[in-house]
C-alpha cells in the first residue's frame, strides 16, 4: 500500500509522467529526468525525488545500453574517461543534496538546465578538439549536476552531438556515461542514507510505465523524424524549466511580482524564434533531398 502522501491524483500524475518521460528516453537515449524532474519538484523536494529517480534510471540506462550493446566496445575508450571522472562530482553533489535547502537546489536545477536546453535548441555544433583534456572537468561537473538534480542528459547530449558520433554510437556513449553516474550516485545516496520510504514507493510507482514507455519510444522514433521529435521535446522542456525558474525566484523574493515571469516570457520568445529557424531549415533540407531523388527533378 502507498502511504498517505500519495493521493489518487499524485499517483495518476506520476504514472503518466513516468510513461511520457520514458517514452522520450526510449526515442532519444536520454530525457527521462530532464523532462520529469522539473515538473516533479512541484510535488516533492529533490532530497526525496532524486533517490527514486536514480533507482528508475538505473534500469532505464541498463536497458538503453543493452539495446546499443553492438556499439559498446567501439565507444568505450571515448566514454571511459568521463565515467571515471564522474566519481568526485557525484560525491560532492550527493553531500550537498543532503545539507542544502531544497529551494536552492531547485534554483540550481532550473538555472543550470535552461541555458543548456536553449543551446541544444539553437543547434550549436562546435567539436572540441582537445577531447581528452576536456573530459575530466566535464565528467566532474556532470557528476555534480546529476547527483544534485538527477539531470545530466542535456550537457552530455550537447557534448556527444558535437563529436561526430553516429546515431547508434551517440546512444551507446550516452548510455555508458549515464549508467556510470546512476551507479555511483545510487551508492553515494546509500552511504548518506538518503533513501526513504517515500522515495522507494515513488520508484515503484514509476517502474511499470517506464517498462512500457522505453521500448515504445524506441519503436516510434523509427517511424518519426528523430530531429523533429527531439526539437519538440526541447521546446516543452525549455518552457517547463523557464516556468519553474520564474516561479521559484518569485517564491523566494529574488524577483518580485509578475516581473519574475519575464524569464518565462523571454524563454518562450527565444524558443519560438529558434523553432521557426529549425523548421525553415528542415523544410529546405527535405526539399533538397527530394530534388536529388531520380525522377523527382524538374
Amino acid at each position: 500500500m502507498l502511504i498517505d502522501v500519495f493521493s489518487v491524483e499524485v499517483i495518476v500524475f506520476f504514472f503518466a509522467l513516468s510513461l511520457a518521460a520514458s517514452f522520450v528516453n526510449g526515442a532519444l537515449g536520454y530525457g527521462f529526468s530532464s523532462l520529469a524532474i522539473p515538473i516533479a519538484v512541484l510535488f516533492f523536494p529533490n532530497r526525496i525525488l532524486n533517490p527514486a529517480f536514480v533507482i528508475v534510471e538505473l534500469l532505464v540506462n541498463s536497458i538503453m545500453l543493452t539495446y546499443e550493446r553492438a556499439h559498446f566496445r567501439r565507444v568505450l575508450p571515448r566514454a571511459a574517461p568521463i565515467v571515471v571522472s564522474l566519481l568526485p562530482g557525484v560525491v560532492a553533489g550527493s553531500y550537498l543534496l543532503s545539507v542544502l535547502n531544497p529551494t536552492w537546489v531547485r534554483v540550481f536545477l532550473y538555472a543550470t538546465m535552461l541555458p543548456l536546453i536553449l543551446l541544444q535548441a539553437a543547434g550549436i555544433r562546435r567539436p572540441i578538439k582537445s577531447e581528452l583534456g576536456f573530459k575530466i572537468p566535464f565528467g566532474v561537473g556532470v557528476g555534480l549536476c546529476y547527483s544534485l538534480t538527477t539531470i545530466s542528459g542535456p550537457p552530455i547530449a550537447l557534448f556527444w552531438n558535437n563529436q561526430g558520433l553516429t546515431k547508434n554510437e551517440f546512444r551507446a556513449a550516452l548510455a555508458q556515461v549515464r549508467l556510470g553516474e546512476t551507479v555511483f550516485t545510487g551508492l553515494a545516496y546509500l552511504a548518506l542514507r538518503l533513501y526513504s520510504p517515500v522515495s522507494l514507493q515513488l520508484s515503484g510507482l514509476m517502474l511499470i510505465p517506464m517498462i512500457i514507455g522505453v521500448p515504445l519510444g524506441a519503436l516510434t522514433v523509427k517511424r518519426v523524424g528523430v530531429e523533429v521529435f527531439r526539437r519538440v521535446c526541447m521546446s516543452f522542456d525549455a518552457w517547463i524549466v523557464a516556468y519553474g525558474l520564474s516561479k521559484v525566484l518569485g517564491d523566494i523574493g529574488l524577483i518580485t511580482g509578475n516581473l519574475a515571469y519575464s524569464i518565462f516570457a523571454i524563454t518562450i520568445l527565444i524558443d519560438l524564434v529558434l523553432l521557426y529557424r529549425f523548421f525553415g531549415n528542415h523544410k529546405r533540407i527535405q526539399a533538397v533531398s527530394v530534388s536529388n531523388i531520380p525522377g523527382k527533378q524538374s
